[in-house]
């Protein structure tokens, strides 16, 4: 295979270089499409003083959150706090430092650092905490703060299928975060579910190129699901 070829054989391999105080972008909604073995592998490496920037810090037990059981997150960029007892304590008792971000402002600051844009003014969030401190700028009658993008030393995601050379595609809505938070990281790994070999995915079906890939990796998955909720047939 050319040196184009993305596929690494252990997660130990996926995640070298990682140390400590770097910051990590990870994908994933809830539990929903997260990177759970890179998590898992960053958890055994020790690494701490990250800094994390995802949706949400996963719950009490599962993704992100296991690894604040050993405090190696020192701060959290993140749009949502619910889920997560232990998330909940250590953001109130200061142990943590968390960074609330609107939802789709946090998924567009990862798209303009993986797109090279520094900044970019959003409506969201002027004349609420959130703007407080920012720059602000009229457009059309209607006032906007300045966002600055987001980029990562590593990214973390997941990703349903790809090809050797780090072409993805992404399932449903397992989708989410994991393409912008790809393209943000100056080292961008991904774990799979199938590798194919080049040449069998239809360019068309393809959501992600392999450009933004540094490193895949395929594994198996727990795939847990927060809260289930089933209909009584009764």
């Amino acid at each position: 295979m050319s040196g184009f070829d993305k596929v690494v054989g252990s997660y130990e391999e996926a995640m070298a270089g990682l140390e400590d105080n770097m910051t990590v972008i990870a994908g994933g909604f809830g539990l929903c499409g997260i990177p759970e073995n890179l998590i898992k592998e960053i958890k055994r490496k020790g690494t701490t003083g990250l800094t994390v920037v995802s949706n949400n810090c996963g719950t009490d037990r599962y993704g992100l959150g296991i690894l604040l059981v050993d405090k190696q997150i020192r701060k959290m960029v993140a749009s949502y706090v619910g889920e997560n007892k232990l998330f909940e304590e250590q953001m109130m008792s200061g142990e943590l430092e968390v960074e609330l971000t609107p939802q789709g402002t946090l998924a567009e600051k990862m798209r303009a650092g993986g797109a090279g844009i520094p900044a970019f003014y959003t409506a969201t969030g002027y004349g609420t905490p959130v703007g407080e401190g920012k720059e602000v700028r009229e457009f059309n009658g209607r006032h906007y703060i300045l966002e600055e993008s987001i980029q990562g030393d590593f990214a973390i995601a997941k990703a349903w299928k790809a090809d050797r050379y780090g072409n993805l595609v992404f399932r449903k809505t397992a989708r989410n975060f994991n393409p912008m938070a790809i393209t943000a990281g100056k080292i961008a790994v991904v774990e799979v579910e199938e590798i194919v070999e080049v040449g069998e995915l239809d360019p068309d079906e393809i959501h992600l190129p392999g450009i933004y890939v540094d490193r895949l990796i395929k594994g198996n998955f727990e795939k847990v699901i927060e809260q289930r909720t089933v209909r009584n047939n009764k």
